[in-house]
C-alpha cells in the first residue's frame, strides 16, 4: 500500500512539470522525450529519497540537458547540492531557477538556505526582503539578520513596525530589549533601577523593568529575587506571583500556588522563560500531589504559541523518566496533537507503547504516521516489531521490507544511504518474521547482512 501511494505521488510530480511537454510539434518524437524525462526525474526523486544525492544529481542533470530552461529541474539540482553541502553549485542552481522563474517562493527559499547555512548574513538580507513578499512572518528572520550584521537601527525600525500590527514574540521582545539596553538606545540600567526602587519602593514599573532586564540576560535567579522584593512591597502585583508560586509550594499550598501560577501565565508581558520556570516548579509539585495534575492540563495551552518548546512533549518525557507510562502516553498524545510534524515525539510515543506492550496500538499508530511520513525509517521498524509481537509475521515481513526498499537500502560501499540506528534492529525483526514463516532463504540473506553490520 505504501509503495503504491509513493509512486502515485511521484507520478503527480511528473505530471506537474507542465502541459508544455505534450504540446510540441512532433508528437511521436516528444513521446520518447517525455518518457526519458519521466524516468530520469523519477530516478532523481527516488535517489534523493534514499539520500543518494550524487546519483540524484546525475539523473536531474539528464533532465536539464533535455530542458535547460525548466526552473523546477534547477531547483531539484540545487536541493541535492545543498544536501551534499556543495554550497557553490547549490547557489548557482538556485540562482538559475530564480532567473528562469522569480515568482516561486521555494526557489528563493533554497538560495536563503545556502546563505544561512554558510552564515553569509549580508547576502541573506536581500533574499529575505524578497521572501517577505510571499510571507510576512519572514520579518522575524530579517530582524535576526539585522542583529547579526549589527544593523540595530534597521532592526528596531522593523520591530516597531511589527509591534504596531501584532504582539511581538518572545524572541523579538528579546532583540528589542537588547537594542534598547545598548549604549545607542539608552534605558535605565541595573544600578539606576535598583536606586529607583530604594527611593520609591511602591513604584511597580521599576521592579518590572529590572525583572525584564535580568531575564533578557538569562539571569532568572536574580529576576526571581526582584520578584520576591516586589511581593513584599506590592503583594497585589501580578509580577509578585512569580515568587508567590514558590512560597505557596514550599508551604504545600497547592490551591494558592495554582492561582499564582495562572496569574503569571495570564500576564502577556511576562517573559516565556519566567513562565516556563514557574510551570516546571508547579509540575514537580503536581507529580507528588496528583490532584493538581488537572492544573497542568489547563496550563499547557498557555504555551501553544511557543515555537521553540513543545511543552506537552517535555512533560511526557518528564513522566517517562519517572516510569509513569500512563501519564507519558497521555502527554505525548497531547504533544503530537499540538505539533503534527514532530517525528521525534511520535517515535518516543511508540517507544512508550512498546514498554506498555500495547502492540495493537503500536502497529495502528506507526502505520498512521507512515501515511504522512513515508520516508521515516523508524515507523516501518515499529510497525514490524508490533506485528511480530502479535504473531502476524507476514504483515511484519512486508512492512519491514518496504522500509528497506524505501529508506534503508543496504549498501555498505556507499555512505549515507542507510540509517545505522535502525538497520541492525530491522534485520533482527526480519529474521524473526522469516523464521516463523519458514522462509529460510530470506532468513539467511538477512542473517548475513546482520553479521556484516555487526562486524
Amino acid at each position: 500500500m505504501i509503495k503504491k501511494k509513493h509512486i502515485a505521488f511521484l507520478a503527480f510530480l511528473l505530471f506537474s512539470f507542465g502541459n508544455h511537454l505534450f504540446a510540441q510539434e512532433n508528437p511521436d518524437a516528444i513521446a520518447l522525450v517525455d518518457d526519458q524525462l519521466e524516468n530520469n526525474f523519477y530516478e532523481a526523486v527516488k535517489q534523493r529519497g534514499i539520500e543518494n544525492y550524487d546519483k540524484a544529481i546525475v539523473a536531474i542533470q539528464k533532465c536539464i540537458e533535455k530542458e535547460p530552461k525548466n526552473a523546477s529541474f534547477q531547483y531539484e539540482l540545487g536541493k541535492n547540492y545543498l544536501s551534499l553541502k556543495n554550497y557553490i553549485d547549490a547557489e548557482n542552481a538556485f540562482k538559475k531557477a530564480i532567473e528562469l522563474d522569480n515568482k516561486q517562493r521555494w526557489y528563493w527559499n533554497g538560495l536563503y538556505d545556502v546563505y544561512y547555512q554558510t552564515k553569509d548574513y549580508q547576502k541573506s538580507i536581500p533574499i529575505v526582503e524578497k521572501l517577505i513578499e510571499f510571507d510576512a512572518n519572514m520579518k522575524e528572520d530579517l530582524v535576526s539578520l539585522y542583529m547579526n550584521t549589527n544593523q540595530h537601527t534597521k532592526a528596531l525600525e522593523l520591530l516597531k513596525d511589527m509591534e504596531s500590527k501584532s504582539k511581538l514574540t518572545s524572541a523579538m521582545e528579546f532583540y528589542k530589549l537588547k537594542i534598547q539596553e545598548s549604549n545607542t538606545y539608552s534605558k535605565p540600567q541595573k544600578e539606576q533601577l535598583e536606586e529607583a526602587i530604594k527611593k520609591s519602593p511602591k513604584v511597580e514599573q521599576n521592579y518590572i523593568d529590572l525583572i525584564v532586564l535580568y531575564t533578557s540576560f538569562n539571569q532568572e535567579d536574580k529576576a526571581f529575587e526582584v520578584a520576591k522584593q516586589l511581593e513584599k512591597e506590592i503583594p497585589n502585583s501580578d509580577w509578585a506571583h512569580v515568587s508567590l508560586v514558590k512560597f505557596h509550594l514550599n508551604n504545600n499550598d497547592g490551591e494558592n500556588a495554582s492561582k499564582s501560577m495562572f496569574k503569571v501565565l495570564d500576564n502577556d508581558r511576562m517573559d516565556l522563560k519566567i513562565k516556563h520556570r514557574v510551570f516546571n516548579e508547579f509540575l514537580i509539585f503536581a507529580v507528588k500531589n496528583p490532584t493538581y495534575l488537572k492544573d497542568i492540563d489547563k496550563a499547557i495551552p498557555y504555551f501553544d504559541n511557543d515555537r521553540e518548546i513543545n511543552v506537552a512533549k517535555e512533560v511526557a518525557k518528564f513522566f517517562w523518566k519517572k516510569n509513569d507510562l500512563e501519564n507519558a502516553t497521555k502527554y505525548f498524545e497531547k504533544g503530537i496533537k499540538k505539533n503534527s510534524d514532530d517525528v521525534e515525539a511520535m517515535e518516543l510515543y511508540l517507544e512508550v507503547l512498546i514498554q506498555k506492550q500495547d502492540f495493537q496500538l503500536v502497529t495502528k499508530k506507526a502505520e498512521e504516521y507512515l501515511e504522512s511520513f513515508p520516508t521515516q525509517v523508524g515507523f516501518y521498524f515499529y510497525a514490524g516489531l508490533g506485528y511480530n509481537q502479535l504473531k502476524e509475521y507476514k504483515k511484519a515481513k512486508n512492512i519491514l521490507e518496504n522500509g528497506l526498499d524505501f529508506v534503508v537500502e543496504f549498501n555498505p560501499s556507499e555512505s549515507g544511504i542507510y540509517n545505522n540506528r535502525f538497520n541492525v534492529n530491522f534485520y533482527k525483526q526480519l529474521i524473526i518474521s522469516c523464521e516463523n514463516l519458514n522462509d529460510n532463504a530470506k532468513k539467511q540473506v538477512y542473517t548475513n547482512k546482520l553479521k556484516q553490520l555487526q562486524k
